[in-house]
């Protein structure tokens, strides 16, 4: 015969169980080998129902017997798909990462929203109120984070953590941050497959010395996709944060990001809606407010859904510039910017208390006071 099951088993530990970052052996995947001569039967269990991704994950075990243990092996594969199982209020689940006590979602149903921008002027809040914050830039397509905290040269360096090798975020203005943005060419194209995506995330995740964070913000692509299931399957999301505009057809593919996270088998508690470019005041008029895209759209989808509006943040060029040059405004004191941000990152962290009554203690911070203080 020339092999044994171990040598199938060593093969299948070079694959990345979907969703987790871990092997196919080491997450349980595989549930069964059985050796016939030159003829390889390999259960494994999945939590993808597509037929996609079915076919991927047995594309992958064969390639990987073939490569690693013999190219003649007959490899026949058995995907099982598991079943969900009945919903429980507020499933926590996934791999936790040691020292992050909140890890907050941000996400908008389209792009162009300001997504990016909201997430970075929350860290930067939070960070004023005296909490410990990171933030993952997980928009494989397109990661803005470097530009935005004025980091784009900067590469993460290789750390010793109790003997294993790990990245450590680049830091400024007190936020640790870690970005696709620092491992692709900012002059090319980036074109991830789901695979690849999901892979050099889970690294990001896993692979990096955080240390002690009272949150951890994800920055997601915009839409709804393979990169959102993959970050709330591999690490307990505590909560989210829909960014949206005001206009009609952002607002529809809010509801449709709420509906995602709302949904049984991902159940990640929705923290509220942030609502971006919603109004306009002249420099020359300060007590003017001029709704370009409509008013108060998303209060109305906020009420519609039961879920709350965390902030309205206005429609204003120093925004866009100082995400630019690498300054958020969050960091200007005293402007009424700043205050619109700190007002929303105060509001979700309310929202975060209630949902925090609903949890496991041991899972999440529990926050006492709106002024910084954080206790376990």
């Amino acid at each position: 015969m020339g092999f044994k099951k171990q040598d199938i088993y060593s093969a299948l530990e070079k694959i990345t169980s979907p969703g987790e970052g871990r092997n196919l052996v080491e997450s349980g995947a595989v549930t069964n080998i059985v050796i016939f001569e030159k003829e390889v039967l390999v259960d494994v269990k999945s939590n993808n129902p597509t037929l996609q991704a079915k076919k991927k994950l047995e594309v992958e075990i064969m390639k990987a017997i073939h490569r690693e243990v013999d190219q003649k092996i007959d490899v026949k594969v058995n995907v099982k798909v598991d079943a969900p199982s009945e919903k429980q209020p507020n499933i926590i689940r996934g791999k936790e990462i040691p020292g992050i006590k909140n890890m907050i979602a941000v996400a908008s149903g389209k792009g162009g929203v300001g997504k990016s921008t909201v997430t970075a002027n929350l860290a930067i809040s939070l960070s004023k109120m005296g909490f410990k914050v990171g933030i993952l830039d997980a928009d494989v397509y397109g990661p803005s984070m470097p530009i935005m905290f004025d980091v784009v040269n900067e590469k993460p360096l290789a750390v010793k953590v109790e003997g294993k090798s790990k990245m450590k975020p680049i830091e400024n203005y007190g936020i640790k941050l870690l970005s696709l943005g620092f491992f692709t060419d900012p002059n090319q194209a980036v074109i991830w497959r789901g695979a690849m995506a999901s892979k050099a995330l889970n690294q990001m995740i896993f692979d990096a010395d955080w240390g002690e964070l009272d949150f951890l913000l994800i920055d997601l692509p915009p839409g709804t996709g393979d990169i959102h299931l993959s970050i709330v399957q591999a690490i307990p999301v505590t909560g989210a944060v829909i960014v949206s505009t005001p206009q009609n057809i952002a607002l529809a593919d809010a509801k449709r990001g709420v509906a995602m996270f709302e949904q049984d088998s991902i159940s990640v508690p929705v923290l509220g809606i942030v609502e971006n470019m919603s109004y306009f005041t002249p420099e020359e008029l300060p007590n003017n407010k001029y709704y370009i895209f409509g008013q108060d759209g998303a209060k109305h989808l906020a009420e519609d859904l039961k879920t709350t509006l965390l902030g309205e943040i206005p429609l204003v060029q120093g925004i866009r510039e100082s995400g630019d040059v690498g300054h958020p405004v969050a960091l200007q004191e005293g402007t009424p910017l700043q205050e619109a941000f700190f007002e929303t990152a105060q509001n979700m962290l309310s929202e975060l208390v209630k949902r925090n009554k609903n949890l496991p203690p041991t899972e999440v911070v529990r926050i006492t006071t709106m002024s910084g203080c954080a206790a376990k």
